[in-house]
């Protein structure tokens, strides 16, 4: 499976992963994280059930806070 992380591409031995597999495959651990998948913003009680795909566009926003 190809598909582009952060505009980047990324090749997967799988046909698809969920959300939850593809973090921690690619080891995100920020506890504050926005996620969307083709431009749809997925929440985060979905990330077990929530299929990336062959030819998915999915960008990980890492939220920080500050002043």
């Amino acid at each position: 499976m190809n598909i582009t992380l952060n505009n980047r591409p990324e090749s997967f031995d799988k046909n698809q992963i969920t959300i939850s597999e593809l973090l921690k495959i690619k080891n995100f651990t920020f506890k504050m994280l926005v996620i969307k998948v083709n431009s749809e913003l997925v929440k985060k009680d979905s990330y077990d059930n929530s299929l990336v795909k062959d030819g998915d566009n999915v960008t990980v926003l890492h939220l920080i806070s500050g002043g």
